[in-house]
């Protein structure tokens, strides 16, 4: 099941079948990628430009980005 975290300027998109736990987001940034808190992923607690890198450095393309605009 796929699911979307929005912002104003893009919305993370989770393929979570993909996801091989290297753990990049969560080390990259904790306070938005945090395993223990509901919902995980909360991308108003970082800047659109931090969000891109971290997940283009996603190794599975399990997290992926489109912008809003």
């Amino acid at each position: 099941m796929i699911k979307e975290y929005k912002t104003d300027d893009l919305t993370i998109i989770w393929q979570p079948e993909k996801c091989t736990h290297a753990g990049i987001c969560v080390r990259t940034l904790p306070k938005v990628f945090n395993l223990q808190a509901r919902p995980w992923c909360q991308p108003g607690n970082a800047t659109t430009e931090e969000l891109k890198a971290t997940i283009e450095a996603c190794p599975s393309g399990a997290l992926t980005y489109k912008l809003n605009k």
